[in-house]
């Protein structure tokens, strides 16, 4: 029953700061209304990942902009604020990205048919057979 409430005490001691309390520091630099701003934009042609983030505070009111490249080929453009009242609001819109051409009509062009291949013709080979002596005699041939 001691050793039980010897860890409990000791437990209890460490979850509080330890065994010696810890001095109480006061929040001398404490900021009611912060203030921040920071951007950063990425272009990786390499991977086709093109984004940007802009973004304030000013106390409770925070106000930015992000945008990103969709897969549609469009730029999605996120404006966004948020406050105590409010809360977060955004609006989204989409950009194209490259200026659409319409296509133009291009007179279809006559196609002349394909020739005919033609065999080729090979010359005779270089050896050609002789006509044997007489009927029994074996038959040899006459390289050229």
């Amino acid at each position: 029953m001691t050793s039980t409430f010897f860890i409990l005490v000791s437990l209890l001691a460490f979850a509080n700061g330890g065994l010696v309390g810890a001095p109480v520091v006061p929040l001398t630099n404490f900021v009611p209304s912060p203030l921040y701003s920071f951007a950063y934009d990425v272009k990786d042609s390499l991977t086709g990942d093109f984004k940007s983030q802009v973004e304030s505070r000013s106390g409770g009111y925070v106000r930015g902009q992000y945008s990103v490249i969709d897969p549609d080929g469009t730029k999605r453009i996120v404006d966004y604020t948020a406050d105590p009242i409010h809360g977060f609001n955004a609006v989204v819109r989409k950009a194209p990205i490259v200026k659409v051409v319409p296509p133009v009509a291009v007179a279809p062009v006559p196609v002349a048919p394909a020739p005919v291949p033609v065999a080729p013709v090979f010359p005779p080979p270089a050896f050609a057979r002789v006509a044997p002596p007489h009927v029994h005699a074996p038959v040899a041939y006459k390289y050229f």
